[in-house]
């Protein structure tokens, strides 16, 4: 459930189709830019009502990273 709520937010942010998405896409390859990428965890903190500390946001590599942090938070 998490994971395609993940995947949601992402196509919805950046306008991807949900087939251009899997758990090993590395974000940094399906955003534009940094601004993207903080936006983007935005949206996951709005959604997921937390707050995703910069250490931790920094380790997100690939969607799988995403959806492992909110499972665990």
């Amino acid at each position: 459930m998490i994971y395609e709520k993940v995947v949601s937010i992402i196509c919805d942010q950046l306008g991807l189709d949900e087939d251009d998405i899997s758990p090993d896409s590395v974000l940094m390859d399906i955003v534009d830019d940094s601004i993207d990428l903080v936006e983007l965890v935005k949206a996951f903190e709005d959604e997921f009502n937390l707050v995703v500390p910069d250490e931790e946001f920094e380790n997100f590599t690939t969607v799988s990273d995403v959806v492992k942090y909110l499972e665990e938070n």
